[in-house]
């Protein structure tokens, strides 16, 4: 008897990708289970080796509303809109600010901080940026739910406005990760990005309305914040958490549109340049 025919080896060939579109959703959906581990890996090495562990999750909002509060409420003596303490309406621009600055310094980071996975195993590139977006959005979720307890607490109601939640949070993390791929994809290539960033955002921190409205900004400067697609975020998500008046349509769709701008530029640069990943990192 003859030994029968040996099968073929299956061959899988990867051509790099030159194209300003990302992977398509079907793709996506392959690595499903990549994106789910790598998430939760980020969330398990977030916080190990420190003496409070996820404590400091629900920490970190609670402290930045305190210091900002001190700092523009007691010092610098403004006002928060009537019947809301300056407390909660800090709280609720630090939940918007810090979704903003979380998703965009995390994301960008993530190409570099796996270097070793990016440049040994195949995989849409992509899945790093949003896996650290979701593990992020968890910590968002208990800054949410920490300003929950305290609008109970403190008998204040978001009317009708918290309907539009849901929207003003998607371009929050629409502006965030458009942000936070492109400079992750030019961090590949130019390192100096990672310096420049912190810096970025911390000044963006002190040019956007946080911890104070934009009817407190003096009316000669209030044209600079406005061009901040931020302010209208800001303003907008403060509507819909602790009923603060709404922002204007113009400032609406001037920010809305800018975060769909800046999704659809941060994709593109992604994209292009992710065929050079692995060799330059």
């Amino acid at each position: 008897m003859t030994d029968p025919t040996p099968l073929p080896k299956p061959l899988l060939t990867i051509r790099p990708k030159r194209s300003w579109l990302p992977p398509g959703p079907r793709e996506l959906w392959e690595f499903r289970e990549l994106l789910v581990r790598l998430a939760a890996r980020d969330i398990t090495l977030r916080y190990r080796q420190t003496v409070l562990g996820a404590v400091w999750v629900i920490l970190v909002p609670l402290l930045g509303a305190g210091v900002l509060s001190f700092v523009f409420g007691g010092v610098a003596d403004l006002e928060a809109p009537a019947g809301i303490p300056y407390f909660v309406f800090t709280l609720a621009g630090m939940v918007t600010w810090t979704t903003f600055s979380q998703v965009t310094t995390r994301t960008s980071s993530s190409l570099l901080g796996n270097a070793q996975l990016v440049s040994k195993v195949y995989f849409p590139r992509v899945m790093l940026p949003l896996s650290t977006m979701l593990s992020t959005l968890v910590d968002v979720a208990v800054s949410l739910g920490l300003l929950v307890v305290l609008l109970v607490a403190t008998g204040v109601h978001p009317g009708l406005g918290v309907l539009t939640l849901p929207l003003w949070f998607l371009l929050v993390l629409a502006l965030a990760l458009g942000v936070g791929l492109a400079a992750g994809a030019l961090m590949v290539r130019y390192r100096d990005v990672q310096y420049i960033l912190p810096v970025a955002v911390q000044f963006l921190l002190f040019a956007s309305p946080v911890a104070y409205t934009l009817a407190s900004v003096p009316e000669g400067s209030r044209i600079f914040f406005e061009l901040n697609p931020l302010t209208g975020l800001l303003e907008g998500m403060r509507w819909a958490l602790i009923g603060t008046p709404r922002p204007s349509l113009v400032l609406a769709a001037w920010s809305a549109g800018a975060a769909l701008a800046v999704f659809a530029a941060g994709i593109a640069i992604f994209s292009r340049m992710e065929r050079a990943f692995a060799d330059v990192i």
